[in-house]
């Protein structure tokens, strides 16, 4: 039956042979793409940072959260197939989708319930509570108008417009990867703004608002283009029938399970009582492929954590790529380049040289190294972790504590720390931070004292002419790549401390400083004492990830050298390890995508009947889906170091892999377009012999009535039917 197109307005004039309203859809898709990937790409920093997620809760979040993105289109084309068409289900979950994306910027404005004003929320409950709303809203919205936008622009096109169609599918592509790949680099850099009423933080509103703002934009660009556009009633979505069709071959084989009842060459045979054999044809071939879909989830289960894992393995990492600084959640970006770099190499060089070399490179062959390059990547991923691990600073664990000794003495001493020896010289501290299980004896020579240090402590031990002072040191590297600094005042009157222009009060002789949290780059340090106004400039270029103890010294005067005699103490050395070290697990990931996902579209779409084609897209959503799932469960399990959850990631699809070239070896291809001739001829003769079927099975009901329980349910079926 011919598809009916209702329009609300005559059909739209045209420029340059294409539909006006396809601009319309064209730009809504920009700006729906740059709003998801845009959120999605500081996720996972804001659940760490600001909600204050361990790493491995934020990532299963994370990965639940795109899981539902990729659950929600089943639900979406149901809807606008059987019910309220295209246009509709568009316009109203892109309401409920802009809604999601609100909520989630205003969840992330501290200064809501940060009553104390330290910068800190006060009711963090309320923020997760509107983070979790906002986030199933946008996965509602984002994955039900996945399978609708691009359907629906397809249908602005008549049938004599097939080039332009297929022009318009390429526009539209290259519209979600030009909306992928800003909104990557250009939140990132949002959410490194400082922002705040009281106090001044990381701008996640501001990261989650532009997004919010681009989906409203969305939104209005689309219902502007409302009266151009050409409309398709809805026609019954083709998923519901082929699981229909499913269930009642599974449901009917089940009742006829008895050895009296002859075998049926193929198990959804069982379902010609009630289906016609064309449509019966169609279902076995998309059972087919959808079979081979099965291991295919674990491939998305390590592609969607570039993310998540890789994220957070960048924010211990050095981001300084001399021109320009790459913040941990913009190295999602080489994805998308790659994409644009690699497909056009892949089509117009790689495979056409392989074929010259007359080897039979098939699509599920291609899809086999697709997956074995993902696994490679992570191999690399991991060995990239292994030389992370070994840069970071060993913290205490609860049972044992740390200290480092600095010497505020004027002159050399040497001393005993429990069983270490020190030997300091005058303004300097020993270089890696000793460790103690319980209390321990400080022999300084002249006396002795007994040092207690709280467990999974670290401590920085002061010793002046006066008793030994002990400062708690930070546990873990300061966040997001920032440095810490702070000031130990040894001079003989109180100094005030300005970092950056933001002054930090004053501290008192023999007293140390607040950490200050200063960023990648120059930073500028100006000390003063209050009560000559005298001034002095300290300049220190910093990495990423540092901390650092300055010490004034007694003997420390304001003139044009002053800064020479500021001794800097590493407390916490910075990340050295390059982010470009990243690079090469990013370019496995993105060949692998190219050759896997690319190919596995086109694999499936060429052995597709024509009428489904969207159940087995509809499958490949539910494969990434299933893949975020994999990785919450993988996540499980507790591995003592992020390396080995990498290989084991890497290591399960290596073995999916060989399954799946074992699976493809099995594999026929086919040609849709002659199977479905075959049996739309046989089509009339088939409908004629079900009717024969239902006249008898109506003749055995009045006759036996109800003889078995298989047998009425049948006969049920047969009644509702007539």
């Amino acid at each position: 039956m011919a598809e009916t197109r209702e329009r609300s307005k005559p059909k739209s004039a045209s420029v340059c042979g294409y539909p006006i309203s396809i601009f319309f859809i064209v730009v809504n898709e920009f700006c729906e793409r740059f709003s998801y990937y845009g959120m999605r790409a500081v996720l996972v920093l804001y659940f760490k940072y600001f909600l204050r997620w361990d790493d491995d809760f934020a990532t299963t979040i994370y990965h639940t959260f795109v899981a539902l993105c990729y659950l929600t289109p089943i639900f979406g084309a149901i809807i606008a197939d059987s019910w309220l068409g295209k246009f509709k289900t568009i316009v109203y979950l892109s309401i409920v989708y802009a809604a999601g994306q609100v909520i989630m910027a205003v969840s992330a404005i501290h200064d809501i319930t940060d009553a104390n004003k330290d910068g800190i929320p006060d009711n963090m409950t309320f923020h997760v509570a509107l983070s979790m709303v906002g986030l199933l809203l946008i996965a509602l919205g984002t994955g039900g108008i996945k399978p609708c936008v691009a359907a629906f622009g397809g249908d602005q096109f008549q049938d004599h417009q097939e080039k332009q169609r297929s022009t318009f599918f390429s526009i539209f592509y290259l519209s979600i990867n030009a909306g992928s790949l800003l909104s990557t680099v250009i939140t990132p850099i949002l959410r490194a703004q400082q922002c705040g009423i009281h106090t001044k933080q990381q701008c996640y509103p501001l990261a989650f608002g532009v997004p919010a703002a681009l989906m409203v934009v969305a939104l209005i660009v689309f219902i502007l283009g409302s009266g151009m556009y050409i409309k398709v009633a809805p026609q019954g979505n083709v998923l519901v029938k082929v699981c229909k069709c499913i269930g009642f071959a599974i449901k009917n084989r089940f009742r006829h399970r008895h050895s009296q009842y002859p075998k049926r060459q193929h198990w959804m045979d069982w379902a010609e009582e009630k289906y016609d054999k064309l449509l019966i044809a169609q279902v076995k071939m998309v059972v087919k492929v959808l079979f081979l879909y099965l291991p295919l989830p674990m491939f998305w289960a390590l592609f969607d954590q570039q993310g998540s894992r890789w994220t957070l393995q960048a924010t211990n990492m050095n981001g300084d790529f001399g021109i320009l600084v790459i913040f941990p959640d913009q190295m999602q970006t080489v994805n998308p380049i790659l994409i644009l770099v690699l497909v056009p190499i892949m089509d117009s060089l790689i495979y056409p040289l392989i074929a010259k070399c007359k080897l039979n490179f098939t699509p599920l062959k291609r899809m086999t190294v697709g997956m074995f390059l993902a696994a490679m990547a992570f191999v690399a991923a991991a060995l990239v972790q292994i030389q992370i691990d070994r840069t970071l600073p060993k913290f205490p664990s609860n049972t044992v504590g740390q200290a480092k000794f600095i010497n505020m003495l004027n002159r050399s001493l040497s001393a005993t720390a429990g069983t270490n020896l020190l030997s300091l010289e005058p303004y300097t501290a020993n270089e890696e931070y000793l460790t103690f299980r319980d209390s321990f004896v400080l022999d300084l020579g002249t006396d002795t004292h007994i040092i207690t240090l709280k467990d999974g402590t670290r401590n920085t031990i002061s010793i002046s002419e006066t008793e030994p002072t002990l400062f708690q040191d930070l546990t873990s590297k300061p966040e997001q790549g920032a440095n810490a600094i702070r000031v130990l005042n040894g001079f003989g009157s109180v100094l005030n401390l300005t970092v950056n222009n933001q002054d930090y009060g004053e501290i008192v002789t023999n007293d140390m400083s607040d950490y200050v949290q200063v960023s990648h780059g120059n930073n500028v340090i100006l000390i003063k004492n209050p009560l000559t106004e005298m001034e002095c400039v300290y300049n220190q270029k910093l990495g990423f990830g540092s901390s650092y103890t300055l010490i004034i010294p007694s003997t420390f005067t304001f003139d044009q050298n002053c800064a020479q005699s500021i001794n800097a103490v590493t407390d916490i050395q910075p990340n050295t390890v390059h982010m470009a070290w990243q690079i090469p697990q990013y370019f496995l990931i993105t060949a692998g995508e190219v050759v896997f996902s690319v190919t596995g579209l086109e694999f499936a779409y060429s052995q597709a009947p024509s009428n489904m084609k969207s159940v087995l897209q509809a499958g490949w959503l539910l494969t990434v889906a299933v893949g975020n799932i994999i990785v919450l469960i993988v996540g499980a399990i507790t591995l003592p170091v992020q390396w080995a959850e990498y290989i084991l990631f890497a290591s399960l699809l290596v073995l999916v892999c060989i399954v799946f070239s074992i699976m493809a070896m099995f594999y026929t291809y086919i040609d849709p377009v002659k199977i479905e001739a075959q049996f739309s001829q046989m089509e009339p003769e088939d409908k004629d012999k079900r009717k024969d079927v239902q006249k008898k099975d109506s003749v055995k009901k009045s006759r036996k009535g109800s003889s078995s329980d298989s047998d009425s349910d049948h006969e049920d079926f047969i009644s509702s039917k007539m």
